[in-house]
């Protein structure tokens, strides 16, 4: 077992979850994470960010709502000028 580091691990965690890391690269950060709780802790914490982010870029706000939001917009923007 070749242990990469904590640091090795922290700096390359983004492109780890996002599989964009050679293959060997990959298992040694995976092989870290298996082995130490606090990287372990910190992938999770970014792992569940990043689903809670895309859920909620995929929601979208009812649609008398986005009138109400426009209607508003729209009355800022004529007083403004």
């Amino acid at each position: 077992m070749t242990d990469c580091g904590c640091a090795k691990a922290r700096q390359d965690l983004e492109e780890y979850l996002r599989n964009e890391m050679c293959k060997t690269e990959h298992s040694d950060i995976r092989e870290h994470l298996e082995h130490c709780p606090s990287c372990a802790e910190e992938a999770l914490i970014a792992t569940t960010l990043t689903e809670v982010v895309s859920r909620a870029c995929k929601e979208t706000a009812p649609e008398a709502l986005r009138d109400q939001v426009l209607a508003r917009l729209r009355a800022v923007q004529a007083t403004a000028h």
